[in-house]
């Protein structure tokens, strides 16, 4: 980590001797500016100080006021810093707590057992600058509110951009495909995330005109890397809303048939906790669509609540894992659990598996001990310009797939 001595560390613990072993821990990782508390009501306290902490090591299990009631009484002091849990509790109540941070808008660096070990420490430490950048732009962005008049603009003016991320063989290292994720190139605001405004297509009535822009672009990309000889398979999220007009079909059918493309290279995602509703017409949409040959996903999975009930009646060609599970999970043996399941449900049902949120070579090497088919993620690559795709991929075929095999 680099050195820190202005960030001001609140260490919360009821057990004297572990305060003063992570005091003497974050001394080595050059931290001089740290407030111990041995309560609850003692942490609350240089929380509402004239200096607040921008980081708490907060311990779970305590008497009076526990680390649970003491999330929750962080958000009542508007608490804005970030927060790492410490407990000696098992995973999984370590877990709910995380959980229950997030939901509360806390800034969770993540969670460390006890005896709490340097290296880790030193990890969560090293995401702290990062993890402040992300809470400030995501303050940003959140202090843009946009309209549906925006939005419409923008659709007219083609300001809604694909971006591409590669999903790759476990197994060989090969680049097989991608995913479309939209981006809007706003003129003022710059690059806007899609969670800035697919609820509001959804909500004004905006998103099936946005998904077939989306869908007609990767077309059109999709045939221009096919002429460059690169061949591959393209998925293009689609929404509830997409899957409640008949006349998808049809123009799914025409899009592909006119940029020439195999509707087996084509791959609908649909995010497995939006397809709790009425299924009459999406799944009548959804069957025409895999009788026509296209490929259909189920993203986010293990995120909703329906989940094999709707693998059983909807006929998926592919099973996404969600990303909460799977960076991590050689480590977690919760994670650990649900994805190799997953990918054994797969397995047995004839699916591909595609583990989402591959962030490094851990991740990388427990998915393929695991029989995983595919993953995506920041190891692999950056989502990237379509233009940018085929010499990222030059690159990624003559080195960085053969790197993995040999250190696989």
């Amino acid at each position: 980590m680099n050195d820190q001595p202005g960030l001001h560390i609140l260490l919360l613990d009821d057990e004297p001797f572990m305060l003063k072993l992570l005091a003497r821990m974050l001394a080595r990782q050059g931290c001089a500016n740290l407030s111990l508390a041995d309560s609850g009501a003692a942490g609350l306290a240089v929380v509402r100080g004239d200096a607040p902490p921008d980081l708490i090591l907060c311990d779970l299990n305590m008497p009076e006021m526990d680390g649970i009631e003491f999330i929750r009484r962080l958000v009542e002091h508007d608490y804005h810093g970030s927060l790492i849990l410490v407990s000696g509790e098992d995973s999984r109540l370590l877990q709910a707590a995380s959980q229950l941070a997030r939901a509360h808008g806390l800034l969770l660096l993540g969670h460390l057992g006890k005896p709490v070990l340097p290296d880790q420490l030193a990890q969560l430490l090293d995401k702290w600058c990062d993890a402040r950048w992300r809470k400030l732009a995501a303050a940003t962005s959140s202090s843009v509110a946009y309209g549906q008049a925006d939005l419409a603009e923008a659709l007219r003016q083609g300001q809604l951009l694909n971006y591409y991320q590669p999903k790759v063989s476990i197994a060989s290292g090969r680049v097989v495909g991608v995913e479309a994720l939209v981006r809007w190139q706003h003129p003022r605001d710059g690059v806007v995330y899609p969670d800035s405004f697919i609820p509001l297509a959804e909500e004004c009535g905006l998103i099936d005109e946005l998904t077939r822009a989306v869908f007609r672009a990767a077309m059109a990309h999709a045939s221009s890397w096919r002429d460059a000889g690169l061949d591959l398979s393209v998925s293009v999220n689609v929404s509830m809303d997409n899957l409640h007009t008949l006349g998808f079909v049809d123009f799914i059918v025409a899009e592909a048939a006119a940029a020439g493309i195999a509707p087996r290279k084509i791959i609908l995602e649909v995010t497995e906790s939006r397809l709790m509703q009425d299924l009459r017409t999406p799944l009548e949409v959804l069957a025409r669509l895999r009788l026509r040959r296209f490929r259909l996903s189920v993203d986010d999975f293990g995120t909703g609540y329906s989940s094999l009930v709707q693998l059983r009646d909807i006929p998926f060609d592919e099973l996404k894992i969600d990303r909460g599970f799977v960076h991590g999970a050689g480590d977690d043996p919760i994670k650990r659990a649900i994805c190799s399941a997953s990918v054994g449900l797969a397995r047995q049902m004839g699916l591909d598996a595609v583990a989402e949120g591959v962030e490094d070579g851990a991740d990388w090497r427990f998915l393929k001990a695991i029989g995983c088919d595919l993953a995506q993620g920041y190891f692999i690559a950056r989502p990237m310009p379509a233009e940018a795709l085929p010499a990222w991929a030059a690159h990624w075929q003559a080195t960085c797939s053969h790197e993995l095999e040999r250190s696989s």
